[in-house]
């Protein structure tokens, strides 16, 4: 069967790892996104298989259902953190914010090319005062121009580290503005140094899209006394700490009384 753009396939060379979306065909060549992983791909189209839905349910990871709701709402009232999600991709964003409307969050997302956000950052931030940035999109390790910890062998970690360098001079407390920076295979070191609370990716492995979500829900969603299970938090997300790692942090929610 002739493959052509809007197919969802997987990769046969990668063992079938990864739902893409066939972005466009030129001769033998398809151009690929990632549904779940924040990846652009091209492959020749023989190594490409085509997969349905059901297999499409069966393969992409389901983490509609990881972050609990054990609130009581009979008595006290609660103040999750507001996010500020920038993103790269609107596709990605528009998944993120529907996460976030299912968890209650208040959120804004705005998508804004990785090139442009750290002149566009300190804006967004004086506007809608978040408790939580994110700031991700996509990014990849080329091995061909340089070494794991030279910033200039990333597509787009540079771009990050200074949107991260901005956040911290709007606000240079860790505590009262958690930034999440970074995507697919991006210099994690870099962008901790930069000032982010949580950055990907500790093993320069791609990240699932919502995993920048789960970290800023779970923040969102613990009490501000309560200090947030570290390992836990990361093992929410689709390759752990592997994928995003980060500092110890306390929640973000207020709790008030009566309701």
């Amino acid at each position: 069967m002739k493959i052509k753009k809007g197919d969802f396939v997987t990769r046969k060379s990668y063992e079938h790892d990864t739902v893409f979306k066939v972005m466009n065909v030129k001769g033998d060549k398809c151009y690929l996104k990632g549904m779940d992983v924040r990846l652009y791909a091209d492959s020749p189209m023989d190594d490409l298989k085509i997969v349905t839905e059901e297999e499409r349910s069966e393969l992409e990871m389901n983490v509609e259902d990881e972050e609990e709701d054990n609130l009581d709402r009979s008595a006290y009232f609660y103040l999750p953190g507001k996010v500020l999600h920038i993103d790269g991709d609107n596709e990605y964003l528009n998944r993120c914010l529907a996460y976030y409307k299912k968890h209650n969050l208040f959120a804004v997302g705005k998508k804004i090319s990785e090139v442009e956000i750290p002149s566009k950052i300190r804006g967004l931030l004086e506007e809608y005062k978040p408790d939580i940035v994110i700031i991700t999109g996509h990014d990849a390790y080329f091995r061909k121009k340089g070494k794991l910890d030279d910033i200039h062998s990333y597509k787009n970690t540079e771009n990050f580290v200074k949107a991260v360098q901005e956040c911290r001079r709007y606000e240079k407390s860790h505590e009262k503005l958690v930034v999440i920076a970074g995507a697919c295979q991006s210099n994690y070191e870099e962008l901790i140094k930069a000032g982010a609370n949580f950055a990907s990716s500790p093993k320069r492995v791609n990240i699932h899209c919502l995993d920048p979500a789960i970290i800023a829900t779970t923040l969102s969603l613990t009490e501000r006394n309560k200090e947030v299970d570290l390992l836990t938090m990361l093992e929410k997300t689709k390759y752990g700490s592997d994928g995003m790692g980060g500092i110890m942090s306390n929640g973000l929610m207020y709790v008030g009384y009566p309701r």
